[in-house]
């Protein structure tokens, strides 16, 4: 605070200095320089001599004498009135930092607020109705209204007035901007707001145009001016006004340009724009010469900064004309979605596709079937028999279960398994068909006979106990609810996986397993297997495997973890959660050896039901057999060596081939049936093998490997 007293006085000591001495030098017509004043702060900032050079008044002509004699009377006047006016002022100033000091404010914390205000640039209005008035400002009002408006001056101040448009001079010192020149300790700070420093000299008054202006609008006008030359002076060339505080800005400006032309070029190159891209390309060119191999901005040419903003006209030229990055990403996101999209809905309709074709029967099939139906009918009715009926049921001997609609695929079943039977007169076939195919299953087998092995073909239409008030899957498939989700598609989510609707559901083919008690009520044993199976060793073994009191005897699936429980069963449901375990291994059906005195005692049919009861509304489980046998045979399964029965041969092409032939059983489970054209050709010779392709009604049916 006590610094800037002594600047306020030592202002008012300058002003009352040079209205003392204006006179002097106007009448006398010689030139005076202006001494350095020892005591006061404010002056020896002002006249520095390693600062700046002396301010020397300018001679006047001899033929301007007269006028100045008129005017000096005038201007003493003029001069007198200001000085009064800036005494009281600094008066105002001395008893508000007295008011501030009774407030408790030290003189350390004024002056901190005041110095803080300087450092933020915070402009000071100085006028008659400021509420705000510093020591900066007085000495503006008072000396500023004194420079030269005519353009006049020292050589130095001539670059400042052209700047400045002839509003106001000043003496420009040589300090970098920014930069707060002091002398001693009590030195002149000087505020900038125009990027070039500028001190409030003592000026002679102008001689062309009136003093009468305010002194507030004098400073407004001034701050005004100052702004808008630095405002356009930094937009025209921001980049060098950047120069100053760092050594290589321009430098990595240039560098920044260079790596975004490169994009564009890039961009330019896959598109075929060869107009912007010849432009860009002599951008570069004149860019990358001014460049060379500056390491700093002092080595650049001098007109570098024009061949920057050529390129930045350019690059913005490109960039309007072109999308930008974020809304080509945008672009790509979308095109992403809409393939992702499309991509699920092709593999929709791949695998419903995948489906119809799996369960079509191929024309060759459908040929085959009408023309052992054909023959069957027309074939004596004394020759329609099979013989050995009386080993049908025999215990003692080996009975298979086979339940299928397909002919050609249960005759491989049969061959192979006859093919690699050590004594093929102990085995015995149950074939269990429908109605339409049970002539022509019957007849194939008529007119290529088994040798010493039996076999039977039965129509489930003969099962009369099986019916809708004994089987609730039979009950259920008969109520509309059913009706409507396999022959109305409205009523099917289009999420929902279209294997659950395949017509095999439909066929209470596909649960006769669960009936087998019922169907040989004289057997203690059965081996069930699928008609998409082929036998590849002897089976005999497997009816002396000690199942432990186990029901069914099948090949655990959990070394693939898609096989257990939790891929089958609903356990959100809590009757399922409360009566299973998820992690549990699931078993295949395909080949199983089922314990049928067992089956009785544990009543395992009346377990079926009643959890089909349950499932009445599909909340426990999908459609199917696997899960049905998963919880009726809880429990109840003893796990067989895998080398009895490998999975995978009708959806895996990566099934190892030694597994394949040292497995017993070989089961295309799966869409890729060996006998549809979508069967996988690798695996197809090991079913092949066991088709007699000369058969004369495979010939008329065209029925080829």
């Amino acid at each position: 605070m006590l610094r800037r007293r002594r600047r306020c006085r030592g202002a008012v000591l300058l002003l009352l200095l040079a209205s003392v001495l204006a006179p002097l030098v106007l009448y006398g017509g010689s030139s005076f320089s202006v001494a350095p004043l020892p005591d006061s702060t404010v002056a020896s900032g002002a006249f520095d001599q390693e600062g700046a050079s002396n301010l020397v008044w300018p001679h006047m002509a001899a033929s301007a004498v007269s006028l100045a004699k008129d005017l000096i009377i005038e201007r003493l006047g003029e001069h007198k009135n200001r000085v009064l006016s800036a005494t009281d002022r600094w008066q105002v100033v001395e008893a508000g930092s007295s008011r501030s000091r009774a407030s408790g404010k030290s003189d350390t914390a004024a002056d901190s607020e005041l110095r803080s205000a300087e450092e933020e640039d915070d402009p000071v209005v100085v006028g008659n109705g400021s509420a705000r008035l510093g020591q900066d400002g007085i000495i503006k009002e008072v000396v500023g209204s004194q420079r030269r408006e005519d353009g006049s001056g020292e050589p130095g101040d001539s670059r400042d007035a052209g700047e400045q448009n002839g509003k106001e001079v000043g003496i420009e010192l040589p300090h970098a901007t920014g930069v707060v020149h002091k002398n001693g300790s009590d030195g002149l700070e000087m505020n900038d707001d125009s990027g070039l420093r500028t001190v409030g000299i003592l000026n002679s008054s102008s001689i062309k145009e009136s003093a009468t202006h305010s002194l507030s609008n004098k400073t407004r006008e001034q701050q005004t001016s100052a702004s808008n030359s630095n405002s356009a002076h930094h937009a025209t060339n921001s980049i060098a006004g950047q120069t100053t505080t760092l050594s290589d800005a321009t430098i990595h400006i240039i560098k920044d340009q260079l790596t975004r032309a490169k994009m564009y070029l890039g961009l330019f190159a896959s598109r075929g724009n060869h107009g912007f891209a010849r432009e860009l390309r002599a951008r570069m060119r004149d860019i990358q010469r001014a460049l060379g191999d500056a390491t700093s901005d002092r080595q650049l040419p001098q007109n570098v900064h024009s061949k920057i903003r050529a390129m930045e006209q350019t690059l913005v030229k490109v960039r309007k004309n072109h999308d930008s990055c974020s809304s080509a990403v945008n672009r790509i996101k979308t095109v992403l979605h809409s393939t992702e999209q499309q991509l699920e809905s092709n593999k929709r309709q791949a695998n419903y596709l995948a489906q119809v074709a799996a369960k079509s029967l191929p024309k060759g099939l459908h040929c085959l079937t009408l023309r052992l139906t054909n023959e069957y009918y027309f074939t004596n009715s004394k020759n329609k028999d099979f013989p050995y009926g009386e080993k049908l049921e025999d215990p003692k001997l080996y009975h298979y279960a086979l339940f299928s609609d397909n002919v050609l695929a249960a005759a491989v079943v049969v061959n192979s398994t006859l093919v690699h039977a050590k004594k093929p007169e102990n085995h015995v076939f149950h074939i269990v068909t429908d109605r339409h195919n049970y002539a022509a299953m019957k007849m194939w087998f008529l007119a290529n006979p088994l040798g010493k092995a039996a076999i039977q073909v039965q129509n489930i239409e003969e099962f009369t106990w099986l019916n809708s008030s004994y089987s609730p899957v039979l009950k259920q498939l008969e109520t509309q609810f059913m009706i409507n989700y396999y022959f109305r598609t409205g009523h099917a989510r289009h999420d929902e996986n279209p294997k659950f609707r395949n017509p095999k559901y439909l066929s209470i083919l596909n649960h006769l397993r669960f009936y087998l008690p019922e169907i040989f009520p004289k057997l203690n044993k059965v081996l069930f297997l699928d008609d998409d199976t082929v036998v590849q060793r002897d089976l005999s073994a497997l009816w002396l495997v000690d199942l432990k009191g186990k029901v069914n005897g099948a090949v655990e699936t959990c070394r693939q973890a898609f096989h257990r429980f939790d891929k089958y069963l609903n356990f959100s449901n809590p009757l399922i959660a409360k009566n299973f375990d998820p992690h549990a291994c699931g078993w295949a059906y395909g080949m199983n050896m089922f314990d049928l005195s067992e089956w009785r005692k544990q009543n395992i049919t009346e377990v079926y039901h009643t959890w089909q009861k349950l499932n009445e509304n599909r909340l426990l489980w999908k459609l199917g057999t696997l899960p049905a046998g998963l919880v009726t045979f809880w429990n109840r399964t003893f796990p067989l060596d895998h080398s009895w029965h490998q999975l995978g041969l009708g959806y895996n092409p990566n099934v190892n081939e030694k597994d394949i032939r040292r497995a017993a059983v070989i089961h295309y489970n799966g869409n890729l049936k060996p006998w549809l054209e979508i069967g996988l050709p690798k695996y197809r010779k090991y079913w092949s093998a066991h088709v007699n392709y000369d058969q004369v009604f495979l010939r008329e049916c065209n029925v080829n490997p």
